[in-house]
């Protein structure tokens, strides 16, 4: 039951993780095209096209780069659980092949544990920094996002992979299952 529930939070950070990458992808897409189409509108004799362009709107999304930072933040946060969960972390396996089964389930629960702690880690100061966000008012330099709805959002995410990096670390703890 409890395995159920952490496995569903995982899958949901990793899909909204997923759907936020897709969206900063058509967003740049559409900046980028936005940007090359309005450039090429100014160019010499395509000047009266160019000024109608702009009038429509047509052009660079303003603060595209400040989005994107933004989203792919939490992207990675979200991305975190699933990957925590399912043990698909990159590793270099060089030195634990040649060892016993034993090692190997002893390397992946001291593994298993200090990535909590890690993670545990990493969320607890994301939640500060948005604090110290959140108190001092700060902005982004062109659309003037609040810098701490980012840090919200990433924290969001990092709740979970803290959950989700806990479950882990104690189910090896324990024993009771291989994840």
């Amino acid at each position: 039951m409890l395995h159920a529930a952490i496995r569903q939070l995982a899958q949901v950070m990793a899909l909204l993780g997923g759907l936020v990458l897709c969206l900063l992808v058509a967003m740049v897409c559409i900046s980028v095209s936005g940007r090359e189409l309005s450039d090429l509108a100014h160019s010499g004799a395509l000047r009266s096209l160019g000024d109608w362009l702009v009038e429509l709107g047509i052009g660079p999304i303003l603060g595209d780069f400040e989005l994107v930072e933004a989203g792919v933040a939490f992207a990675i946060f979200a991305f975190l659980p699933l990957t925590q969960l399912k043990g698909a972390h990159a590793n270099v396996d060089v030195f634990s092949k040649a060892m016993g089964p034993g090692v190997n389930r002893a390397l992946g629960t001291f593994w298993s544990v200090v990535m909590a702690a890690i993670i545990v880690l990493i969320t607890w100061r994301l939640y500060v920094g948005m604090q110290d966000k959140m108190r001092y008012g700060e902005t982004t330099y062109l659309i003037q996002f609040p810098i701490w709805w980012a840090y919200a959002a990433s924290l969001i995410a990092a709740i979970s992979a803290s959950i989700v990096s806990i479950y882990c670390a104690v189910i090896r703890l324990t024993g009771q299952r291989t994840l």
